[in-house]
């Protein structure tokens, strides 16, 4: 599978159509990981193709989720939350 594209916190909202809350915005600002291999525990990374934001653990993808789940049904696009295959040393 080929993954592409390295979105911010706002390109996320306006691919998705929602505008994220505040709360959410200020956790995931300083957990952003600009390089796309190996998301590490407590970051995330996401990519534009295929519309997928990928979690270094459980407990990141968890926390966005749970932000995000009761706007899905006004997403204009399908966002993917995924856990990066790592595992914490």
């Amino acid at each position: 599978m080929i993954l592409l594209g390295n979105l911010s916190i706002s390109q996320i909202e306006q691919r998705a159509g929602v505008a994220f809350p505040a709360d959410l915005k200020a956790y995931m600002q300083t957990r952003h990981q600009s390089e796309a291999a190996n998301v590490k525990p407590g970051k995330w990374h996401c990519f534009g193709f295929p519309f997928n934001l990928t979690c270094g653990d459980i407990h990141t993808a968890t926390e966005i989720h749970r932000h995000l789940a009761p706007l899905s049904d006004d997403f204009s696009e399908e966002l993917h939350i995924s856990i990066s295959n790592t595992k914490p040393k």
